[in-house]
């Protein structure tokens, strides 16, 4: 009797395995399938974004949410595209060393698309096009454009392109950099430098809504930039990401979002010329 008993025990456990391999095996391949290609419905990706770059992307602080320009727009890209975002804020510093380390899946943080960039990044098409502008304080009458630069003190944010412009073409200019461009311009403000260049949508925001009317901006945008969104080196994103803005240029969800920032509607002013 012991030995039947003891028999059958063990047949019910070799079938009992044989059941939880088979639902394993099942279970992998359903997961498989799920899987497939990158960017389909239910995939989740990390988007890495400026702390600070007001319109851009900024941490509202009574949401805890980060906001702006390229917020929503990058939300209506992953929309569009099928596929879900987590949002990281950081340094911008950090963002650039993310996608070259493919730390992150995803950057926007209204970075400048450069040759150098490309070598190590792969951007988006175009989505914003930008440029630099100078500030001075209201009263500043010796700084009238790029060309009075020389033997002043010029904030700055470390690792841009407005750092990467002056150092290349004002030599004769004292740069300083600041890990945060807020910074610049309350050192602007205090009278503890000259001028601040930096991109024109953030210059302008700041000097016409948090400035106090202390600073205004002179001169000619320079160095016309243009905007992209950022993946590592060989992201198989791009292609959804791009099919997925030209969806949203086409329908004006593009235009929706720009003219919430910025006032204006982007394409379609152009369209109906």
């Amino acid at each position: 009797m012991k030995k039947w008993s003891g028999l059958l025990i063990i047949s019910f456990f070799i079938l009992l395995l044989a059941a939880c391999g088979s639902s394993e095996e099942s279970d992998a391949n359903e997961s498989k399938e799920s899987s497939g290609d990158e960017g389909k419905s239910g995939e989740s990706y990390t988007v890495a974004t400026d702390n600070n770059f007001v319109p851009f992307e900024f941490l509202n602080e009574d949401t805890g949410e980060m906001e702006g320009f390229d917020m929503d727009l990058i939300r209506a890209v992953a929309d569009e595209a099928g596929f879900e975002v987590e949002i990281e804020s950081m340094k911008f510093d950090g963002v650039v060393a993310g996608m070259q380390s493919g730390r992150y899946d995803i950057g926007i943080a209204g970075m400048t698309i450069t040759k150098e960039r490309a070598e190590t990044i792969d951007f988006s098409e175009p989505y914003y096009d930008a440029g630099l502008t100078i500030a001075v304080q209201e009263s500043n009458s010796d700084i009238k454009s790029e060309d009075d630069l020389a033997g002043k003190k010029v904030g700055t944010r470390s690792g841009t392109t407005s750092e990467q412009y002056l150092k290349e073409n004002h030599p004769d200019a004292e740069v300083v950099t600041f890990p945060g461009i807020v910074e610049a311009y309350m050192d602007l403000q205090a009278g503890r430098v000259d001028a601040v260049m930096y991109d024109v949508p953030n210059v302008k925001y700041y000097v016409n809504n948090d400035a106090k009317g202390e600073l205004k901006t002179v001169g000619e945008t320079l160095q016309g930039e243009q905007y992209g969104i950022a993946f590592p080196k060989d992201s198989e994103l791009v292609d959804p990401a791009n099919e997925a803005l030209q969806t949203l240029i086409d329908n004006g969800t593009y235009d929706d979002i720009y003219e919430e920032w910025f006032g204006e509607r982007k394409y379609g002013t152009e369209s109906s010329e």
